[in-house]
């Protein structure tokens, strides 16, 4: 394949936009991405008043959480194949569109039903919505420009789950939890005309046909899988339901490599694994997005539970860690064409893997000072290597493969991440329930007769509900630092895949000479 042909399809994009519509499409691009990650974060804070005020289960309204995401999950795969049938521009409002008319009916929603339906038929655009928009910026952006526009990008994708929970308490405090959902729809609607005005439409694609087996085995999959992850916690990882899941989610991949291997049309096209740059780059970020999901399901548990903090505080001292990360994409963007993906990703990595370790050493007397500088280090660290890691994948597939499978590599490459998210949450959930019964039991069995007898005199007739108060907050502490000890080990697994990235250097350049001498001559 030649340079000219493997830069074709951008091209014809690229070439037809002044550098100002080209920005401009691209922001109308970032606030479509950031209002869908803003709506999905908001909803966290707020199961408990939506338990009350729909006179729901806790079990029953979590679904408004699980049914986004199993929705999102399976209609990812779908990206590619639209992509090539409509054309970016129509699919990305399309999206938009059933994301906001979603959103719209859970404003209204009367019953817990009504939501959780709701939440699900929003959740088929939202899950397209962050892919889509990661190939729109690849189709739009210049070459040299892709780094920079990919880390301002992740800032949309970084910072609003950050703000969510901050705002989502200020929305419920001060209104109720409808105006967590009438509040994206404005911008929303905003994104959907920013988009109809700025992007051109692409070049028309040949028609394809629809793979309808692999979309079902990879709707099978994800879907199962999502649900088994979502639930083995509450329904128990031995049950015959989560077993049963679990199986059909294995049986379903397995037969999903089988169907999809040699196909042109597949929709999870198994032959961009073959790509060793976006293999490393895929399975790089889904171990930092692990090692980050533990920090974004612990810190909340620890502060709220631990040290008692109310939900709007808790989200203003996470804050700071989502101002630095915010700031450090653009730069990591700007510094990874400089100085290349390892060194910049080895640092960041290194920041990010030693400050997730040293959180391990959280007790109830921890300062919120020292809390909230472990964190914006942190921030730091995940700003620096998580966008450029998406960015040397996606690149490899362009310059390498094909421009028009970067698509596809979006699609596979977020689904791929979505699931190591939720694996990560449902591990983490698991190790610190455990490990916070264990420490309970340990530091129940060390209280001897003397204390006990000290305990009774010193606080009188409650002397037992508070110590075992005592007892079962500084368990439930000791567990989520252990928590985050393991949270950090597949961040530490992530620095010897980065030397990976210079190990074919040479045979890079080499092709990529061959591929221009005939070109040239």
């Amino acid at each position: 394949m030649s340079a000219e042909t493997v830069n074709a399809a951008p091209a014809a994009t690229t070439d037809s936009l002044t550098s100002k519509e080209r920005w401009f499409a691209f922001w109308s691009i970032v606030l479509g991405t950031f209002v869908a990650v803003l709506n999905n974060s908001l909803i966290n804070v707020a199961i408990p008043q939506l338990t009350t005020d729909l006179g729901s289960t806790t079990t029953r309204i979590q679904w408004v959480i699980t049914g986004y995401t199993l929705a999102s999950g399976i209609i990812v795969p779908i990206t590619g194949f639209m992509e090539q049938r409509i054309g970016y521009k129509k699919f990305m409002i399309l999206a938009l569109s059933i994301f906001t008319i979603g959103t719209l009916i859970c404003a209204f929603a009367w019953n817990d039903t009504s939501l959780i339906a709701a939440r699900i038929f929003a959740g088929l655009g939202g899950g397209l919505i962050m892919p889509l928009s990661m190939t729109i910026v690849y189709k739009i952006m210049l070459r040299e420009q892709i780094g920079f526009a990919v880390g301002l990008w992740g800032i949309a994708a970084m910072a609003a789950p950050a703000i969510g929970p901050t705002l989502s308490g200020y929305l419920i405090e001060w209104f109720n939890w409808r105006f967590l959902f009438i509040a994206c729809v404005p911008i929303a609607l905003f994104a959907i005309l920013m988009i109809f005005l700025l992007i051109k439409e692409p070049p028309k694609n040949q028609p394809i046909k629809f793979d309808v087996a692999g979309f079902l085995l990879s709707a099978t999959c994800a879907g199962t899988l999502l649900y088994a992850l979502s639930n083995g916690a509450s329904s128990g990882w031995t049950s015959f339901k989560i077993v049963g899941l679990l199986f059909i989610a294995f049986w379903s991949l397995v037969f999903l490599i089988f169907v999809e291997r040699g196909k042109d049309n597949a929709v999870i096209d198994i032959s961009l694994f073959k790509n060793y740059k976006f293999t490393i780059s895929v399975v790089a970020s889904s171990f930092v997005m692990m090692g980050m999901m533990g920090g974004t399901f612990l810190a909340p548990l620890f502060l709220q539970n631990i040290q008692s903090y109310s939900a709007i505080s808790t989200g203003l001292i996470l804050l700071p860690q989502a101002v630095a990360m915010a700031l450090m994409m653009p730069i990591a963007g700007k510094l990874v064409d400089k100085i290349g993906i390892v060194p910049l990703c080895l640092f960041g990595l290194t920041l990010t893997s030693v400050m997730t370790y040293h959180l391990h050493t959280l007790t109830p007397q921890t300062s919120r000072l020292w809390f909230e500088t472990v964190m914006v280090v942190r921030g730091m660290g995940i700003g620096l290597c998580l966008m450029p890691l998406s960015t040397v994948g996606m690149n490899a597939i362009a310059e390498e493969v094909s421009a028009a499978k970067v698509s596809s590599a979006s699609a596979a490459s977020n689904l791929i991440r979505t699931l190591a998210g939720s694996m990560a949450i449902a591990i983490f959930t698991f190790i610190m329930q455990n490990r916070t019964a264990l420490h309970s039991q340990h530091i129940a069995e060390s209280v001897t007769a003397e204390g006990g007898q000290y305990l009774q005199s010193a606080l009188g007739s409650s002397w037992l509900s508070s110590t075992m108060g005592l007892i079962s907050l500084d368990a439930a502490s000791r567990g989520i630092a252990d928590t985050f000890l393991l949270s950090s080990i597949p961040l530490f697994c992530c620095l010897p895949l980065m030397l990976l990235f210079i190990s074919r250097k040479k045979k890079k350049k080499e092709i990529v000479i061959t591929d221009e001498l005939p070109a040239q001559a």
